[in-house]
């Protein structure tokens, strides 16, 4: 090989590096900035396929996609200064690129030790705020939604990061105190149990009286109907009674006496002593009921 190809090769060899380190893509999934000596001169380099000046300009690309901070599980300390253990994530990414790159260099496990600090600072005020009913069901959302608000605010301002959603993936209680937040708990429960039994029984009480006054009520209404209905059968049996003994005076008078002897002598075994000449036998001396 002479001279002048080894010149062209060489020549050749270098527009190729050269070529090589003009040229750079990003991805839809990346976000990237170019820097000039380590100075950002354009951030938010959009995809596609871009220039840059060789072995002047470098590109520093990072994830864009939504990235998950699972933040190991810490103590924190209620508003009755109770402990609870509290193990949470986060879901975020990156928002504004330059700040993102100045403030942890682009460094992805930096981004999220930074991150992980704000989170648990963020979950210590918020819970210390409430109480450990309020904590543990009460307003777990409530809390979610402001601790999410709060720390995509500080996140964006210091970090370049947007913060999608902080969740609480389980809420433990310190065994030193698990046993007393129970005892009350069962006491609360026991002490709601005993009012809604007093509630109760003093519903039943309502409605057993109400009953017995509605049975009074019925069986002296039902007394009253009886009574006048006897007593308009009385009244109707005299009028017939009065309407016989008017029209025959001596049958009806025969009749009763029948209906009495019947009555008297239906038991063998019964003793009447009587004068045989009371009125009484009047029709068995006489069948024409006429004295003598």
């Amino acid at each position: 090989m002479n001279i002048k190809s080894l010149i062209a090769t060489i020549v050749v060899g270098l527009l190729i590096v050269l070529g090589m380190n003009s040229l750079y893509t990003v991805s839809e999934l990346e976000r990237a900035v170019l820097l000039e000596f380590g100075r950002v001169i354009q951030h938010d380099v959009p995809p596609g396929l871009h220039l840059k000046k060789p072995f002047i300009n470098t590109v520093r690309k990072f994830d864009a996609r939504v990235l998950t901070l699972d933040a190991p599980a810490e103590r924190f300390l209620t508003l009755e200064k109770k402990a609870v253990i509290v193990d949470s994530f986060a879901k975020w990414r990156v928002f504004d690129v330059q700040k993102y790159y100045t403030s942890t260099s682009g460094d992805e496990f930096r981004a999220s030790q930074l991150l992980k600090q704000r989170v648990n600072t963020g979950l210590r005020n918020q819970i210390s705020k409430r109480s450990m009913h309020e904590v543990v069901s009460g307003e777990r959302d409530l809390l979610m939604a402001e601790l999410t608000r709060e720390l995509d605010i500080i996140a964006r301002d210091e970090l370049g990061i947007e913060i999608i959603d902080v969740r609480v993936k389980r809420i433990d209680l310190p065994t030193d105190v698990s046993q007393s937040v129970y005892d009350r708990m069962n006491t609360e429960r026991q002490i709601e149990a005993a009012e809604h039994r007093a509630k109760g029984q003093e519903l039943a009480l309502g409605i057993i009286a109400d009953a017995d006054r509605q049975a009074v009520v019925i069986e002296a209404n039902a007394y009253r109907h009886a009574e006048e209905t006897r007593g308009e059968g009385d009244a109707t049996a005299a009028a017939i009674y009065a309407k016989a003994y008017s029209e025959d005076p001596e049958f009806y008078q025969f009749y009763r006496s029948m209906n009495a002897y019947k009555k008297t002598f239906s038991n063998k075994s019964d003793i009447l002593l009587i004068d045989p000449r009371s009125d009484f036998f009047t029709y068995l001396n006489n069948s024409s009921g006429i004295k003598k």
